[in-house]
């Protein structure tokens, strides 16, 4: 499937270089260095010259490279490339250039143990650091360590011990939201919709069992899917909630799953993501805003914006920022407003208008005046960039999830605290004018 694995830097100097497969020169990395790196116009993360095809990820100041001369499923590439990106991060905090040249003989053993003639095997970062450290594989393992290990790295349950214990038992639920808006000048709402995650932090003793509800029973429905896999397209209807495109950890049961509706699960031991989804439909904007623009000749702007939050008075979102857009040739520009601080930025050809803290419900105005400089005879048309928002907000989903419970049930029936949370932040939220 993969003939190598070859990571670069920014430069295009070869970091690590492994070759799986027979039928690759070593110059292959030279290839992929003119061709993609030193190339400026290459975009695509996929690229294939003749029989050979290259999948990258670029991450921190490196280059995570995959090479194929076969017809190979591209997702599964990926999917293992970002694991290398996940094993990095766990074992030396942050995979970049330098942690590359400072554990390169950690990482040509982890790059044999998670691939076999370049097929992917078990990444599971709680398992490999069982007997891949970073201080060195310890020859004193006791002979009921390496039983446990060879359960753990070949059994169902590859994703967690069977000996955790705790003191305080906790679990702690993230639903992060980023909501996606655009306007026209109009006021139609051209698109909206929300990409979601659901990250979870297990803190619990033993072999817990966990039953997970949103808002109601879910629905879900996968045309042409493969039921085997944990990563499926899905459509899940929640109560009034449409949630599309769910993805789950491979230790939600899918069975129990397709036959009563309920996400059940094993959890893995510490923060690991439980699902993934996307929202088109009903989405709740948490700020409505209405922008008029006026050109008055060819020597002055005038602003009136208008952002109104729409959640409850209880609520408050924070850090929120408009980028309101000047024409190239803006000389100054006056602004006033009745909450935050409004700033002209030349090298962003923009006004910053920006909000510590906006109060659920409330309604703010910003008018201002651009001048531009009538002298300049030749200069771009303005094409009138939308009105970028970004903000940050606390205990409200644009989808309308909610988790409804989080049972966890265990065989010496102790007590856990849950802990739930949920943000919602600006994705690319724009208002055309």
């Amino acid at each position: 499937m993969i003939s190598a694995i070859i990571l670069y830097n920014q430069k295009g100097e070869v970091l690590i270089s492994r070759l799986y497969r027979d039928g690759l020169r070593r110059s292959i990395s030279d290839l992929f260095r003119i061709q993609v790196i030193s190339n400026t116009d290459v975009r695509s993360p996929v690229l294939t010259l003749g029989t050979t095809t290259f999948c990258h990820v670029k991450h921190e100041n490196i280059y995570i490279v995959a090479v194929s001369r076969q017809n190979a499923d591209v997702a599964v590439i990926f999917e293992f490339l970002y694991k290398i990106v996940t094993l990095g991060r766990a074992y030396f905090g942050k995979l970049d250039e330098e942690a590359v040249k400072n554990n390169f003989t950690l990482i040509y053993e982890l790059l044999d143990e998670v691939m076999d003639f370049g097929y992917p095997q078990n990444t599971e970062t709680d398992t490999l650091k069982m007997y891949i450290m970073t201080e060195g594989v310890r020859s004193e393992i006791l002979a009921e360590e390496s039983r446990k290990i060879t359960m753990q790295a070949t059994g169902a349950m590859s994703w967690r011990r069977d000996d955790i214990k705790y003191r305080r038992n906790e679990v702690f639920v993230d639903v992060f939201e980023d909501v996606n808006l655009l306007m026209s000048a109009t006021g139609t709402v051209l698109r909206a919709d929300v990409a979601g995650q659901i990250i979870l932090r297990a803190f619990l003793s033993g072999m817990p069992e966990c039953k997970f509800g949103l808002n109601d029973r879910l629905l879900i429905d996968r045309p042409g899917e493969d039921n085997s896999k944990s990563k499926r397209a899905a459509k899940a209807a929640a109560g009034s909630v449409t949630l599309e495109d769910c993805q789950f950890h491979q230790c939600v049961r899918l069975g129990q799953f397709d036959a009563d509706r309920t996400i059940s699960f094993i959890p893995p031991d510490g923060e690991f993501e439980l699902m993934k989804y996307r929202a088109t439909e009903n989405v709740n904007l948490p700020f409505n805003v209405h922008v008029l623009v006026n050109e008055i000749g060819r020597t002055k702007v005038e602003y009136q914006i208008a952002v109104k939050a729409t959640f409850g008075a209880k609520l408050f979102a924070t850090n929120v920022v408009l980028k309101i857009p000047t024409p190239l040739n803006t000389a100054s520009v006056a602004t006033h407003v009745t909450q935050g601080k409004a700033k002209y930025e030349p090298s962003e050809n923009a006004i910053n208008w920006k909000i510590a803290r906006f109060a659920g419900g409330s309604e703010y105005v910003f008018s201002g005046e651009a001048e531009l400089l009538s002298s300049m005879t030749k200069y771009k048309t303005w094409s009138r960039p939308p009105v970028a928002v970004q903000f940050s907000l606390m205990m409200f989903t644009s989808s309308g999830l909610l988790v409804r419970y989080l049972k966890v049930f265990e065989k010496s029936n102790y007590s856990s605290v849950k802990w739930v949370r949920y943000v919602v932040r600006a994705g690319s939220y724009e208002i055309r004018f």
